[in-house]
C-alpha cells in the first residue's frame, strides 16, 4: 500500500498531498538543476508523456543535499525545468532525502527500498524509486536512464500485476 496523508509542497507553493496520487503508479525522483544528470528531465518528460494517459505519475523533488546543485529559489527552479526541458509533471518545493529534516516521503521510500547492502541513504541527484498502487517499490541508480525504466513501467501498469 501507498504512504497516506503526507503534506507535499508544489514548486509555485500550493498545498499539495500525497493522497492526491493514490492508485496511480509514481516515479519519484530527487533533482537538481546543476547536476550532471540534469538532462535526465527530458527523458521523465517523455515517461510522463507516455505513460501519464496509462496511470504513471511523475514526481520531481528538488534537492540542494549533494554539493549545493540546486538554483536558489522555486522560481528559478521551476523556470530553468520549465524552459530548457518543458517538463510539465508536478515539481515540488526543495526538500531533504537525508538526514535528520528528511521528508517523510523520502523515509518511506529508502525504508521500502534499501540501497546497495541495505543502505538507507540517498547517494545522489536523480536516484528513482518506481512505486506501485500495491506498495511495492524499487529503487534505481542516479545513473540509470530513465528510459531504461520503460519495461518496469509497462508491466507494473498492466491491471493485475
Amino acid at each position: 500500500m501507498q504512504p497516506e496523508n503526507i503534506p507535499l509542497t508544489r514548486i509555485d507553493g500550493t498545498a499539495d498531498n500525497i493522497n492526491h496520487y493514490q492508485g496511480k503508479l509514481w516515479l519519484v525522483v530527487n533533482t537538481a538543476s546543476k547536476c550532471g544528470f540534469t538532462n535526465q528531465y527530458q527523458e521523465l518528460e517523455q515517461l510522463w508523456q507516455q505513460f501519464g494517459p496509462q496511470g504513471l505519475v511523475v514526481l520531481g523533488f528538488p534537492c540542494d543535499q549533494f554539493l549545493k546543485q540546486e538554483l536558489d529559489s522555486n522560481q528559478a527552479i521551476s523556470d530553468f525545468c520549465e524552459s530548457r526541458f518543458g517538463v510539465s509533471f508536478p515539481l515540488f518545493s526543495p526538500i531533504a532525502v537525508n538526514g535528520p529534516d528528511t521528508h517523510p516521503l523520502f523515509d518511506w521510500l529508502k525504508k521500502k527500498a534499501p540501497g546497495v547492502m541495505g543502505s538507507r541513504a540517498v547517494k545522489w541527484n536523480f536516484t528513482k524509486f518506481l512505486v506501485a498502487a500495491d506498495g511495492r517499490v524499487k529503487r534505481y541508480a542516479p545513473r540509470t536512464a530513465p528510459l531504461r525504466l520503460t519495461q518496469a513501467i509497462t508491466q507494473w501498469l498492466e491491471p493485475g500485476d
